[in-house]
């Protein structure tokens, strides 16, 4: 694949060169020092993949993302950055992967292994046939942190949300990840026929409640799935009930 990498720091961009020159499948066709001239040598050059640096001066990576969402020609992109707070802002623009700095040659490997397939699958399917990607409306996959790396976690997989502060946590059957978000935020960018939010704390998916339970005095709570009882707001109780047929 051809390869255009962005960073504004040049050690960063050394570095990356070498890790690029490890891995057969890449080919490093150029290299930008911020976003505007990474617009243009996109453009020159119509490289298959750009590793973008997130936080850049003027134009930044999430602006140079945003607009190849729109251009008639669009490498994939996988964001290389040292923070891991815009992973959310990032795959609303349809990137492959974000992969945290310092970074790891395996780690990279990976991320490139993802591109060549999302790659491999448009090319298997022919250039009339292949399909334009549909923006949605509705986030569908969260990154978040975990050790030194973020993982991929599908929004389908996510059973129940609930805020902590300045976080949410996601519980994704036994286990449940942090990420830095507000649970507002979040009710905003689901999708409501998946989704339903029962307490200003709590986002539960829909087909995780196995029914309602009135316990008097006005009080409701949603028995989940697995058994346990999650308490209803009285903000959110109509919708709860709408859900219900009542």
């Amino acid at each position: 694949m051809r390869t255009l990498i962005v960073d504004d720091e040049p050690l960063a961009v050394e570095r990356m060169q070498i890790l690029c020159s490890r891995i057969p499948a890449l080919q490093v066709v150029g290299t930008a020092s911020d976003g505007a001239q990474a617009l243009r040598l996109i453009e020159a050059l119509t490289p298959d993949l750009v590793l973008l640096d997130m936080t850049m001066p003027e134009v930044d990576g999430l602006s140079v993302a945003r607009i190849l969402c729109t251009a008639a020609h669009r490498p994939a992109v996988i964001f290389v950055t040292a923070h891991d707070d815009f992973a959310v802002e990032a795959f609303d623009c349809d990137a492959v992967d974000y992969v945290l700095k310092p970074v790891a040659q395996e780690r990279l490997e990976r991320a490139v292994a993802r591109a060549e397939a999302r790659r491999s699958a448009q090319k298997g399917l022919g250039p009339e046939l292949a399909p334009e990607p549909t923006p949605s409306q509705w986030i569908e996959e969260f990154w978040v942190p975990h050790r030194s790396e973020l993982i991929r976690i599908a929004v389908s997989d996510v059973d129940r949300i609930d805020a902590e502060r300045d976080y949410v946590r996601l519980h994704v059957g036994e286990r449940s990840y942090l990420l830095l978000h507000t649970i507002q935020g979040l009710e905003d960018r689901l999708d409501p026929t998946r989704f339903i939010r029962l307490h200003r704390s709590t986002i539960v998916r829909r087909d995780r409640i196995a029914g309602l339970k009135h316990d008097g005095l006005g009080v409701w709570s949603a028995e989940l799935a697995d058994g346990t009882l999650q308490r209803i707001g009285r903000t959110y109780l109509p919708n709860a009930k709408a859900m219900a047929g009542r």
